[in-house]
């Protein structure tokens, strides 16, 4: 029964490769192209930045979701394992929120926030 957890989680991180990657070189390329993107904070990097990290984000959500899959597979995985992941999850939709929008894009605070509580909650 095993194998139903990890065939789950091996689709999971092959439908986030193929989203990051076929997103990147069929949409989001053809999509900068474009000369009618709107201009937020003054000019479309902004806009531009945001669908990128936000089209991305999408495929690490999935990430974590397959290793949450894989850490359920065991028995007896902790609930503390669960919420480790989430929070690591969290940082790095943290990171790329903050680095992908220049700090512009105030998820970045959200994710950062979530993901700190999650730490000091399995702290505490």
């Amino acid at each position: 029964m095993e194998f139903l957890y990890y065939g789950a989680a091996i689709l999971l991180v092959a439908i986030a490769a193929a989203h990051s990657y076929l997103g990147e070189r069929f949409i989001l390329s053809r999509l900068f192209t474009r000369t009618n993107l709107p201009k937020l904070l003054g000019s479309d990097d902004f806009t531009k930045r945001t669908l990128r990290f936000a089209w991305h984000i999408t495929s690490v959500a999935w990430l974590g979701f397959a290793a949450i899959i894989v850490c359920m597979s065991h028995p007896g995985a902790e609930n503390l394992s669960v919420i480790h992941i989430i929070a690591a999850t969290f940082a790095v939709h943290f990171l790329i929120s903050l680095l992908g929008s220049g700090g512009k894009h105030l998820s970045w605070i959200v994710f950062g926030l979530i993901s700190v509580l999650l730490w000091f909650a399995v702290l505490l």
